[in-house]
């Protein structure tokens, strides 16, 4: 449990400094919002199903050029995940989580499994961010858990 509230509080400020980057680019690459977007209602999605609700509400590919809305998500989400990780239980994390995916097909997957896609897949994605940002010539900003380890 230790380890998965590190990476996820690395997740919270990773998230951050992305948006900050951008918002300091003053991009209007509308494919590098969406991918912030969509890291942020991924983020929802699987928190939705943890907590056994649906995710078909939500649409992971919109475009968008409002980042305030996309950090007040991100906040939300951090906000959340804390509350869920903070009542969960070391032997709560290989428990199967039952969900269907965005078109409706089901599977089962544990929590364990879950926070780790969680993880790695916003770490993916900021790193495309970072590689859209560098070809506009504006500053890619450091989003490696190292550098969040050493502060």
């Amino acid at each position: 449990m230790k380890t998965i509230k590190r990476m996820m509080d690395h997740m919270y400020w990773a998230d951050k400094r992305i948006l900050d980057a951008l918002e300091a680019s003053q991009t209007k690459d509308k494919d590098l919002l969406k991918l912030a977007r969509h890291v942020a209602v991924a983020e929802r999605v699987w928190l939705s199903r943890l907590q056994g609700k649906g995710s078909a509400q939500y649409a992971l590919w919109e475009e968008t050029e409002d980042l305030t809305a996309i950090r007040k998500m991100f906040e939300e989400n951090a906000e959340q995940y804390r509350l869920y990780i903070e009542g969960l239980e070391e032997s709560e994390l290989d428990e199967m989580v039952d969900y269907g995916n965005q078109s409706g097909v089901k599977f089962q997957t544990s929590v364990r499994d879950i926070l780790s896609q969680v993880l790695l897949h916003g770490q993916y994605h900021r790193g495309q961010i970072n590689r859209g940002l560098r070809m506009e010539a504006a500053e890619p900003v450091q989003v490696d858990y190292i550098t969040f380890a050493r502060l």
